[in-house]
């Protein structure tokens, strides 16, 4: 073959046995049968809430004519994301608790990677685009309507989809490109990036410096949106001469603000700093915090300090109760 040495074929046969992985083996937390239990009983109730919480919040905004706006569909596509989100990660997880075989074949490994990259992207995106629909609505309110219509809120949902589908299939390829040779041992519950990293026998060099600069780019524009459009919201909140609306603001925002600095804090944690000081025990631990627990806290947030939300839940609460005793 020209332009080819006369070994090539020898040494791409050797190649292909070099990075012939099949599966990866997801070590987790700990061998200690007693510990895996607890933790199995643990992750199934927060799942379960999980799952229970965000589906029941979308119902509540599907079904209430009041939380029918912009602010409510945000708030069940985050749902519906957190949902999927934790599900791409939680039932392996808790398979591998009870399991003594905990492999993952090397495609499932992939698609782990690539939808668990996606979600949390539009997570991201979403929480950024939540924040800019709160400004609209505080800052212009006479023109809400007009300036956040389908026509607009759409649009933003897809795009912050379209987003999170090319950043989790670049990371996808350009992990699942290297070579896995020396061990397939993942020190980890699921397919995260990182310890992927650490396990491969090839230059990760590249891999990282994909890893710091389209995770840091994504961080600081979505960060900025979200401190650009509370910037204006606090502006708008110091020309409010009504107590009863600085309150209504504040509970709105102050939910969302929550759910942001919690989620952003622990991305930061994770991606955010050079390899040295890379620990993978305790690294799992906060990832954990973010694919599982986050996405159980969000509705948790979303909704105790909401009043239109609370004021559904009663109403649907009371319409069921009724039902139940006009049937009895």
């Amino acid at each position: 073959m020209p332009g080819f040495p006369s070994n090539f074929g020898l040494y791409r046969i050797q190649m292909e046995n070099v990075t012939e992985v099949t599966m990866f083996i997801l070590t987790g937390f700990t061998d200690d049968f007693e510990l895996q239990v607890f933790l199995f009983v643990l992750f199934l109730a927060i799942y379960l809430f999980t799952l229970v919480g965000n589906l029941g919040l979308v119902i509540l905004v599907i079904g209430d004519s009041r939380l029918h706006n912009p602010m409510y569909y945000f708030l069940s596509v985050l749902s519906v994301l957190d949902a999927c989100y934790s599900s791409v990660v939680t039932p392996k997880m808790l398979v591998n608790f009870l399991a003594e075989n905990k492999a993952i074949s090397y495609l499932g490994c992939a698609a782990q990677m690539l939808l668990f990259v996606t979600f949390g992207t539009t997570e991201c995106f979403l929480l950024a685009a939540m924040a800019y629909d709160r400004y609209e609505a505080i800052y212009n309110p006479l023109l809400y309507s007009v300036s956040m219509s389908p026509s607009v809120y759409v649009p933003l949902i897809v795009s912050c989809y379209v987003a999170g589908i090319l950043h989790g299939t670049l990371h996808t390829v350009a992990t699942f490109s290297l070579s896995f040779c020396a061990s397939n041992e993942i020190r980890h519950v699921f397919c995260d990036m990182p310890p992927l990293l650490a396990i491969s026998c090839s230059d990760t060099h590249t891999n990282q410096l994909l890893v710091f600069y389209f995770v840091g780019a994504i961080e600081i524009v979505t960060i900025l949106i979200v401190l650009i459009s509370y910037a204006f919201i606090l502006l708008a909140i110091l020309r409010m001469h009504s107590a009863e609306g600085r309150r209504k603001v504040f509970s709105t925002c102050g939910s969302h603000l929550t759910g942001v600095t919690i989620y952003h804090g622990t991305i930061l944690f994770i991606y955010m700093r050079p390899s040295s000081s890379y620990s993978l025990d305790h690294d799992m631990i906060v990832s954990i915090f973010y694919t599982i627990v986050i996405p159980m806290l969000n509705p948790i947030i979303y909704s105790l300090r909401n009043k239109d939300v609370k004021e559904a839940m009663k109403k649907l609460f009371v319409r069921n109760w009724f039902l139940s005793k006009t049937h009895h």
